[in-house]
Protein backbone atom coordinates (compact mmCIF):
# COMPACT_ATOMS: atom_id res chain seq x y z
CA UNK A 1 0.00 0.00 0.00
CA UNK A 2 1.16 2.92 -0.73
CA UNK A 3 1.27 6.33 0.53
CA UNK A 4 -1.90 8.12 -0.85
CA UNK A 5 -3.72 4.80 0.02
CA UNK A 6 -2.91 5.07 3.21
CA UNK A 7 -3.43 8.90 3.66
CA UNK A 8 -7.24 7.59 1.27
CA UNK A 9 -7.84 5.91 4.75
CA UNK A 10 -7.50 9.08 7.00
CA UNK A 11 -9.22 11.06 4.73
CA UNK A 12 -11.95 12.22 6.35
CA UNK A 13 -8.84 13.30 9.10
CA UNK A 14 -7.05 16.94 8.43
CA UNK A 15 -3.49 17.17 8.45
CA UNK A 16 -2.96 18.76 11.89
CA UNK A 17 -4.92 15.15 13.49
CA UNK A 18 -2.35 12.99 11.33
CA UNK A 19 0.43 14.56 12.69
CA UNK A 20 -1.05 14.32 16.45
CA UNK A 21 -3.96 15.30 18.57
CA UNK A 22 -3.80 18.90 20.00
CA UNK A 23 -2.90 18.79 23.38
CA UNK A 24 -6.60 20.48 24.83
CA UNK A 25 -6.05 19.45 28.23
CA UNK A 26 -2.52 21.28 28.73
CA UNK A 27 -3.01 24.03 30.96
CA UNK A 28 -0.53 26.27 29.44
CA UNK A 29 0.86 25.87 25.63
CA UNK A 30 4.43 27.47 25.23
CA UNK A 31 5.34 28.31 21.36
CA UNK A 32 8.97 28.55 20.42
CA UNK A 33 10.24 30.82 17.65
CA UNK A 34 10.52 28.77 14.63
CA UNK A 35 13.66 30.84 13.86
CA UNK A 36 16.80 28.88 14.78
CA UNK A 37 19.02 30.54 17.41
CA UNK A 38 22.91 28.49 16.23
CA UNK A 39 24.98 27.27 19.08
CA UNK A 40 28.66 25.83 19.25
CA UNK A 41 29.32 22.67 20.10
CA UNK A 42 32.40 23.67 22.15
CA UNK A 43 32.67 20.87 24.43
CA UNK A 44 35.79 20.27 26.57
CA UNK A 45 37.17 16.67 26.68
CA UNK A 46 37.43 15.53 30.04
CA UNK A 47 38.92 11.41 29.25
CA UNK A 48 38.03 8.87 27.09
CA UNK A 49 38.33 4.96 27.45
CA UNK A 50 38.25 2.11 25.42
CA UNK A 51 41.16 0.80 23.42
CA UNK A 52 41.89 -1.65 20.54
CA UNK A 53 44.59 -3.15 22.66
CA UNK A 54 45.42 -3.33 26.51
CA UNK A 55 44.03 -4.82 29.83
CA UNK A 56 40.66 -6.58 29.84
CA UNK A 57 39.04 -3.56 31.39
CA UNK A 58 39.54 -0.93 28.82
CA UNK A 59 38.81 -2.95 26.14
CA UNK A 60 35.37 -3.15 24.69
CA UNK A 61 33.27 -5.92 22.60
CA UNK A 62 30.05 -4.15 22.17
CA UNK A 63 28.94 -1.26 24.01
CA UNK A 64 25.46 -1.24 24.88
CA UNK A 65 24.37 1.51 27.04
CA UNK A 66 26.80 4.09 29.16
CA UNK A 67 25.41 6.03 32.59
CA UNK A 68 26.70 8.00 35.37
CA UNK A 69 25.90 8.15 38.96
CA UNK A 70 25.64 11.36 41.04
CA UNK A 71 29.41 11.47 41.76
CA UNK A 72 30.19 11.42 38.24
CA UNK A 73 31.31 7.86 38.21
CA UNK A 74 31.11 6.53 34.44
CA UNK A 75 28.91 2.85 34.42
CA UNK A 76 29.78 0.84 30.90
CA UNK A 77 27.86 -1.91 29.82
CA UNK A 78 29.64 -3.97 27.68
CA UNK A 79 28.17 -7.14 25.74
CA UNK A 80 30.76 -9.88 25.13
CA UNK A 81 29.63 -13.37 23.43
CA UNK A 82 26.45 -14.54 23.10
CA UNK A 83 24.59 -13.30 26.66
CA UNK A 84 27.71 -12.02 28.50
CA UNK A 85 27.23 -8.16 30.19
CA UNK A 86 29.80 -7.21 32.22
CA UNK A 87 29.85 -3.44 33.84
CA UNK A 88 32.61 -1.51 33.63
CA UNK A 89 33.20 1.61 36.40
CA UNK A 90 35.71 4.56 35.81
CA UNK A 91 35.76 7.69 37.64
CA UNK A 92 34.71 11.30 36.91
CA UNK A 93 38.61 11.35 35.73
CA UNK A 94 38.50 8.19 34.15
CA UNK A 95 40.20 5.95 36.26
CA UNK A 96 39.44 2.46 36.44
CA UNK A 97 37.22 1.41 39.86
CA UNK A 98 35.96 -1.56 39.21
CA UNK A 99 33.70 -4.19 37.58
CA UNK A 100 30.97 -6.90 37.66
CA UNK A 101 28.39 -9.25 35.79
CA UNK A 102 28.84 -12.66 34.97
CA UNK A 103 26.73 -14.98 33.12
CA UNK A 104 25.22 -18.11 34.36
CA UNK A 105 21.77 -19.84 36.22
CA UNK A 106 22.16 -18.29 39.96
CA UNK A 107 20.63 -14.93 41.58
CA UNK A 108 22.89 -12.22 40.13
CA UNK A 109 24.02 -14.25 37.05
CA UNK A 110 22.96 -13.42 33.88
CA UNK A 111 21.22 -15.54 31.26
CA UNK A 112 19.33 -13.46 28.69
CA UNK A 113 20.22 -9.45 29.61
CA UNK A 114 18.17 -7.20 27.79
CA UNK A 115 18.17 -3.79 29.31
CA UNK A 116 19.74 -2.07 32.28
CA UNK A 117 19.93 1.42 34.27
CA UNK A 118 22.10 3.53 36.86
CA UNK A 119 20.35 5.25 39.99
CA UNK A 120 21.87 8.57 40.67
CA UNK A 121 23.41 6.47 44.13
CA UNK A 122 25.03 3.80 42.28
CA UNK A 123 22.49 1.06 42.37
CA UNK A 124 22.86 -0.77 39.40
CA UNK A 125 19.21 -2.25 37.61
CA UNK A 126 19.76 -4.74 34.70
CA UNK A 127 16.67 -6.55 33.47
CA UNK A 128 17.20 -10.33 32.50
CA UNK A 129 14.80 -11.71 30.36
CA UNK A 130 15.65 -15.66 31.06
CA UNK A 131 15.22 -14.95 34.76
CA UNK A 132 12.03 -12.90 34.40
CA UNK A 133 13.50 -10.54 37.03
CA UNK A 134 15.54 -7.78 37.47
CA UNK A 135 18.53 -7.94 39.30
CA UNK A 136 19.81 -5.24 41.62
CA UNK A 137 23.13 -4.25 42.25
CA UNK A 138 24.54 -2.28 45.29
CA UNK A 139 26.90 1.03 44.62
CA UNK A 140 29.93 -1.07 45.18
CA UNK A 141 28.93 -3.57 42.70
CA UNK A 142 27.64 -5.93 44.77
CA UNK A 143 24.63 -8.08 44.05
CA UNK A 144 21.70 -7.67 46.45
CA UNK A 145 18.52 -8.49 45.32
CA UNK A 146 16.16 -9.95 42.36
CA UNK A 147 12.91 -8.31 42.17
CA UNK A 148 10.65 -10.59 40.03
CA UNK A 149 8.68 -10.07 36.59
CA UNK A 150 6.50 -12.79 35.14
CA UNK A 151 6.82 -12.98 31.62
CA UNK A 152 4.05 -14.92 30.16
CA UNK A 153 0.35 -15.49 29.37
CA UNK A 154 -2.87 -16.08 31.00
CA UNK A 155 -5.59 -18.32 29.88
CA UNK A 156 -9.31 -17.91 30.34
CA UNK A 157 -12.29 -19.88 30.71
CA UNK A 158 -13.58 -19.76 27.38
CA UNK A 159 -9.96 -21.69 26.29
CA UNK A 160 -8.19 -17.88 24.83
CA UNK A 161 -5.27 -15.97 25.76
CA UNK A 162 -4.15 -13.00 27.00
CA UNK A 163 -0.66 -11.69 26.69
CA UNK A 164 0.18 -10.44 30.70
CA UNK A 165 3.94 -9.18 30.02
CA UNK A 166 5.30 -9.06 26.78
CA UNK A 167 8.64 -10.12 26.27
CA UNK A 168 10.71 -7.63 24.95
CA UNK A 169 14.13 -5.60 24.66
CA UNK A 170 12.40 -2.43 25.92
CA UNK A 171 15.08 0.26 27.46
CA UNK A 172 14.30 1.40 30.69
CA UNK A 173 14.66 4.96 31.80
CA UNK A 174 15.61 5.09 35.95
CA UNK A 175 13.88 7.03 37.99
CA UNK A 176 16.25 10.24 39.20
CA UNK A 177 14.08 10.34 42.70
CA UNK A 178 15.29 6.44 42.79
CA UNK A 179 13.65 3.18 43.62
CA UNK A 180 11.71 2.89 40.29
CA UNK A 181 12.29 2.80 36.83
CA UNK A 182 9.90 3.55 33.38
CA UNK A 183 9.71 2.02 30.56
CA UNK A 184 7.38 3.28 27.57
CA UNK A 185 5.41 1.91 24.40
CA UNK A 186 7.25 2.91 21.28
CA UNK A 187 5.54 1.54 18.97
CA UNK A 188 2.04 -0.36 19.33
CA UNK A 189 1.97 -4.02 18.04
CA UNK A 190 -0.91 -5.26 19.47
CA UNK A 191 -1.91 -8.69 19.73
CA UNK A 192 -5.38 -8.51 19.94
CA UNK A 193 -8.13 -8.30 17.27
CA UNK A 194 -8.91 -4.63 18.70
CA UNK A 195 -6.33 -1.90 18.25
CA UNK A 196 -4.61 -0.26 21.64
CA UNK A 197 -6.22 2.75 22.75
CA UNK A 198 -3.02 4.44 23.57
CA UNK A 199 0.61 3.92 24.43
CA UNK A 200 1.14 3.69 28.01
CA UNK A 201 4.20 4.98 29.73
CA UNK A 202 4.68 3.37 32.63
CA UNK A 203 6.32 3.03 36.26
CA UNK A 204 7.63 0.22 37.93
CA UNK A 205 8.48 -0.16 41.39
CA UNK A 206 11.38 -1.96 42.52
CA UNK A 207 11.09 -1.88 46.15
CA UNK A 208 9.55 -5.48 46.87
CA UNK A 209 9.75 -8.75 45.72
CA UNK A 210 7.70 -8.28 42.37
CA UNK A 211 7.72 -5.34 40.26
CA UNK A 212 4.99 -3.32 41.06
CA UNK A 213 3.61 -1.48 37.45
CA UNK A 214 1.35 1.53 36.58
CA UNK A 215 0.60 3.40 33.98
CA UNK A 216 1.45 7.02 34.49
CA UNK A 217 0.91 8.23 30.99
CA UNK A 218 -1.53 7.28 28.39
CA UNK A 219 -0.19 8.87 24.81
CA UNK A 220 -1.82 8.90 21.30
CA UNK A 221 -1.92 5.56 19.29
CA UNK A 222 -1.30 7.05 15.74
CA UNK A 223 -5.14 5.53 14.00
CA UNK A 224 -4.54 1.34 12.39
CA UNK A 225 -5.72 -0.24 10.05
CA UNK A 226 -7.70 -3.23 10.82
CA UNK A 227 -5.24 -5.60 12.36
CA UNK A 228 -4.07 -8.52 9.92
CA UNK A 229 -3.05 -12.25 10.35
CA UNK A 230 0.64 -12.07 10.87
CA UNK A 231 1.42 -15.27 12.76
CA UNK A 232 -0.29 -18.52 11.48
CA UNK A 233 0.53 -21.34 13.83
CA UNK A 234 -0.61 -24.96 11.79
CA UNK A 235 -2.57 -27.50 13.43
CA UNK A 236 -0.17 -29.91 14.97
CA UNK A 237 1.81 -26.68 17.36
CA UNK A 238 1.02 -27.69 20.34
CA UNK A 239 0.75 -25.68 23.52
CA UNK A 240 3.93 -26.37 25.98
CA UNK A 241 3.72 -26.74 29.50
CA UNK A 242 4.88 -25.11 32.92
CA UNK A 243 7.63 -22.25 32.66
CA UNK A 244 10.35 -23.24 30.04
CA UNK A 245 6.96 -23.29 28.04
CA UNK A 246 5.59 -20.18 28.83
CA UNK A 247 6.96 -18.27 25.21
CA UNK A 248 6.11 -21.45 23.50
CA UNK A 249 2.75 -21.58 24.87
CA UNK A 250 2.36 -17.60 23.53
CA UNK A 251 3.58 -18.57 20.04
CA UNK A 252 1.12 -21.78 20.20
CA UNK A 253 -1.65 -20.44 21.92
CA UNK A 254 -2.41 -16.67 21.72
CA UNK A 255 -2.43 -16.69 17.57
CA UNK A 256 -4.58 -19.86 17.24
CA UNK A 257 -8.51 -19.64 16.51
CA UNK A 258 -10.22 -16.48 15.86
CA UNK A 259 -7.89 -13.58 17.19
CA UNK A 260 -6.03 -11.53 15.15
CA UNK A 261 -2.09 -11.30 14.72
CA UNK A 262 0.00 -8.29 14.97
CA UNK A 263 -0.49 -5.28 13.40
CA UNK A 264 2.15 -3.84 10.95
CA UNK A 265 3.53 -0.55 12.23
CA UNK A 266 3.14 1.68 8.82
CA UNK A 267 7.06 3.26 8.15
CA UNK A 268 7.42 6.87 9.60
CA UNK A 269 4.56 5.96 12.12
CA UNK A 270 5.43 8.51 14.93
CA UNK A 271 7.12 6.77 17.50
CA UNK A 272 6.56 7.41 21.46
CA UNK A 273 10.12 9.42 22.79
CA UNK A 274 10.46 10.21 26.66
CA UNK A 275 12.51 11.52 28.74
CA UNK A 276 12.60 12.05 32.58
CA UNK A 277 12.79 15.52 34.76
CA UNK A 278 15.01 15.63 37.36
CA UNK A 279 11.76 16.01 40.08
CA UNK A 280 10.44 12.91 38.51
CA UNK A 281 8.36 14.88 35.45
CA UNK A 282 8.17 12.91 32.22
CA UNK A 283 8.85 14.72 28.89
CA UNK A 284 7.49 12.98 25.97
CA UNK A 285 6.64 13.58 22.13
CA UNK A 286 3.82 11.24 20.47
CA UNK A 287 2.86 12.66 17.46
CA UNK A 288 4.55 13.63 13.69
CA UNK A 289 4.82 17.45 14.76
CA UNK A 290 6.83 19.29 16.68
CA UNK A 291 5.19 19.35 20.46
CA UNK A 292 6.45 18.21 23.45
CA UNK A 293 4.53 17.49 26.62
CA UNK A 294 5.56 18.00 29.95
CA UNK A 295 3.77 15.67 32.61
CA UNK A 296 3.86 16.09 36.66
CA UNK A 297 5.80 13.38 38.52
CA UNK A 298 3.29 10.29 39.89
CA UNK A 299 -0.18 11.00 38.50
CA UNK A 300 1.11 12.18 34.84
CA UNK A 301 -0.96 14.88 34.18
CA UNK A 302 -0.58 17.27 31.48
CA UNK A 303 1.10 20.65 32.80
CA UNK A 304 2.25 22.09 29.94
CA UNK A 305 2.47 21.93 25.68
CA UNK A 306 5.76 23.16 24.39
CA UNK A 307 5.51 23.98 20.46
CA UNK A 308 7.54 25.02 17.46
CA UNK A 309 6.14 25.55 13.96
CA UNK A 310 8.06 23.50 12.18
CA UNK A 311 6.37 21.08 10.31
CA UNK A 312 6.47 17.33 9.33
CA UNK A 313 7.66 16.54 5.76
CA UNK A 314 5.17 14.69 3.26
CA UNK A 315 6.30 11.08 2.36
CA UNK A 316 6.53 11.14 -1.22
CA UNK A 317 7.40 7.72 -3.89
CA UNK A 318 11.04 8.96 -3.50
CA UNK A 319 11.45 8.38 0.63
CA UNK A 320 8.79 5.04 0.06
CA UNK A 321 11.68 3.68 -2.07
CA UNK A 322 14.78 4.74 0.47
CA UNK A 323 12.24 3.61 3.31
CA UNK A 324 12.27 -0.02 1.48
CA UNK A 325 15.70 -0.20 0.07
CA UNK A 326 16.90 0.42 3.78
CA UNK A 327 14.44 -2.43 5.22
CA UNK A 328 15.89 -4.89 2.14
CA UNK A 329 19.60 -3.83 3.85
CA UNK A 330 18.30 -4.60 7.08
CA UNK A 331 17.28 -7.98 6.44
CA UNK A 332 17.25 -10.62 9.33
CA UNK A 333 18.78 -13.46 8.55
CA UNK A 334 17.91 -17.01 9.98
CA UNK A 335 21.16 -17.62 12.03
CA UNK A 336 20.40 -13.97 13.94
CA UNK A 337 17.10 -15.36 14.65
CA UNK A 338 18.25 -18.80 16.14
CA UNK A 339 21.08 -16.00 18.03
CA UNK A 340 18.17 -13.66 19.23
CA UNK A 341 15.53 -16.35 20.48
CA UNK A 342 17.93 -19.30 21.20
CA UNK A 343 18.35 -18.63 24.75
CA UNK A 344 14.81 -17.40 25.53
CA UNK A 345 12.51 -19.61 27.87
CA UNK A 346 10.61 -22.50 25.83
CA UNK A 347 12.98 -21.40 22.79
CA UNK A 348 15.89 -23.57 23.42
CA UNK A 349 16.18 -26.21 20.78
CA UNK A 350 14.30 -25.05 18.14
CA UNK A 351 15.64 -24.05 14.43
CA UNK A 352 14.56 -21.22 12.62
CA UNK A 353 14.47 -20.60 8.74
CA UNK A 354 12.86 -17.78 7.32
CA UNK A 355 11.49 -16.92 3.50
CA UNK A 356 9.99 -13.97 1.37
CA UNK A 357 7.57 -13.56 -0.78
CA UNK A 358 5.09 -10.97 -2.18
CA UNK A 359 5.14 -7.31 -2.43
CA UNK A 360 5.49 -6.32 1.28
CA UNK A 361 7.25 -10.11 1.79
CA UNK A 362 6.77 -12.65 3.73
CA UNK A 363 8.66 -14.50 6.62
CA UNK A 364 8.36 -17.89 8.17
CA UNK A 365 9.83 -19.62 11.61
CA UNK A 366 9.57 -23.36 11.23
CA UNK A 367 10.48 -25.03 14.66
CA UNK A 368 11.68 -28.15 15.46
CA UNK A 369 10.89 -30.63 18.13
CA UNK A 370 7.40 -31.03 19.66
CA UNK A 371 6.02 -27.04 19.28
CA UNK A 372 4.93 -27.92 15.75
CA UNK A 373 5.28 -24.74 12.90
CA UNK A 374 4.30 -21.35 12.38
CA UNK A 375 4.80 -18.82 9.90
CA UNK A 376 5.04 -15.27 9.86
CA UNK A 377 3.73 -12.89 6.94
CA UNK A 378 4.20 -9.50 6.79
CA UNK A 379 1.82 -8.31 4.47
CA UNK A 380 1.73 -5.43 2.46
CA UNK A 381 3.82 -2.85 3.61
CA UNK A 382 2.27 0.93 4.23
CA UNK A 383 3.33 4.26 4.62
CA UNK A 384 2.33 7.29 7.21
CA UNK A 385 1.53 10.47 4.92
CA UNK A 386 4.87 11.86 6.89
CA UNK A 387 7.60 12.06 8.66
CA UNK A 388 7.61 13.08 11.72
CA UNK A 389 9.96 16.55 12.90
CA UNK A 390 11.19 14.86 16.12
CA UNK A 391 13.65 12.00 15.50
CA UNK A 392 15.42 11.74 19.25
CA UNK A 393 14.30 12.84 22.46
CA UNK A 394 16.85 13.48 25.55
CA UNK A 395 16.80 15.11 28.65
CA UNK A 396 19.99 15.86 30.70
CA UNK A 397 20.77 15.61 34.47
CA UNK A 398 19.96 19.18 35.35
CA UNK A 399 16.44 18.71 32.99
CA UNK A 400 17.17 20.34 29.69
CA UNK A 401 15.25 19.02 26.67
CA UNK A 402 17.65 17.81 24.14
CA UNK A 403 15.39 17.35 20.71
CA UNK A 404 16.88 15.47 17.44
CA UNK A 405 14.45 16.97 14.13
CA UNK A 406 14.92 15.19 10.90
CA UNK A 407 17.27 16.32 8.67
CA UNK A 408 16.90 17.75 5.36
CA UNK A 409 17.18 14.04 3.69
CA UNK A 410 15.14 11.36 4.81
CA UNK A 411 17.12 9.18 7.69
CA UNK A 412 20.01 11.66 7.76
CA UNK A 413 20.41 13.41 11.45
CA UNK A 414 19.30 16.71 11.24
CA UNK A 415 20.05 19.56 14.08
CA UNK A 416 19.59 19.54 17.83
CA UNK A 417 17.49 21.85 19.64
CA UNK A 418 18.02 22.58 23.49
CA UNK A 419 14.93 23.66 25.23
CA UNK A 420 13.95 23.89 29.45
CA UNK A 421 10.97 22.08 30.67
CA UNK A 422 9.00 25.74 30.84
CA UNK A 423 9.08 26.27 27.17
CA UNK A 424 12.59 28.92 27.14
CA UNK A 425 14.77 27.91 23.55
CA UNK A 426 18.30 27.98 24.65
CA UNK A 427 19.53 27.21 20.62
CA UNK A 428 19.91 25.04 17.92
CA UNK A 429 23.46 22.69 17.10
CA UNK A 430 23.48 22.68 12.99
CA UNK A 431 23.14 19.62 11.84
CA UNK A 432 26.91 17.73 12.21
CA UNK A 433 28.27 19.78 14.83
CA UNK A 434 27.76 16.94 17.53
CA UNK A 435 25.71 13.56 18.06
CA UNK A 436 23.01 13.50 20.68
CA UNK A 437 25.41 12.15 24.45
CA UNK A 438 24.02 8.77 25.14
CA UNK A 439 24.17 9.51 28.54
CA UNK A 440 23.98 12.79 30.90
CA UNK A 441 25.78 13.07 34.23
CA UNK A 442 26.37 15.88 36.72
CA UNK A 443 27.92 18.90 36.29
CA UNK A 444 27.53 18.65 32.74
CA UNK A 445 29.12 15.60 31.39
CA UNK A 446 28.15 13.72 28.53
CA UNK A 447 28.87 10.43 27.55
CA UNK A 448 29.37 9.67 23.69
CA UNK A 449 30.23 6.09 22.56
CA UNK A 450 32.15 6.30 19.28
CA UNK A 451 33.23 3.44 16.82
CA UNK A 452 36.65 3.88 15.18
CA UNK A 453 37.27 2.07 11.45
CA UNK A 454 37.45 -1.05 12.74
CA UNK A 455 34.39 -0.68 14.95
CA UNK A 456 36.28 -0.60 18.10
CA UNK A 457 34.48 0.73 20.68
CA UNK A 458 35.17 4.00 22.95
CA UNK A 459 33.89 5.99 25.03
CA UNK A 460 34.26 9.63 25.31
CA UNK A 461 32.93 12.35 28.15
CA UNK A 462 33.13 15.72 27.53
CA UNK A 463 31.83 18.68 29.79
CA UNK A 464 28.81 20.90 28.35
CA UNK A 465 29.43 24.68 28.91
CA UNK A 466 27.42 26.53 31.50
CA UNK A 467 24.68 27.99 28.68
CA UNK A 468 23.71 24.64 27.58
CA UNK A 469 23.19 22.84 30.21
Amino acid sequence: MNASKFAAIYAPLSMAVLAGPPALLAQEVVEVTGRDQRIEADFEEVFRVGVPYGEEWETFATVRKVAFDAEGNLYVFDAWVGNDLRIVVFDRSGAFLREFGTSGEGPGEFKYPTSYGVMRDGTTVVRDLGHQSYHIFGPSGTFERMVRNRVGITQDSGGGFGVTTIATSMPIQIDPRGGAMYTWDAVSLNALAETAPHRAISRHSLDGEDVQTETVVEAWQPPRETPEDLIKVSDNASVAEGTEGQMASLVGGLFKGPSKGLTRPPHFEPLLLMGLLPDGGIVYSDSSAYTLKVAAPDDGSLSRTITRPIHPQPVTPRIEKLARQRQEEAQVTPAQIQSALGGLPGLSGIDFNTSTSGAGGAGGIVSGGSFGSFSLSLGEETFYPVVPVIQKLLTSWEGRIWVMRQGDEVFEDGPIDVVTAEGEYVGTYRPGATEMPHAFGPDGLAAFIELDEFRVASVVVRRLPPEVR
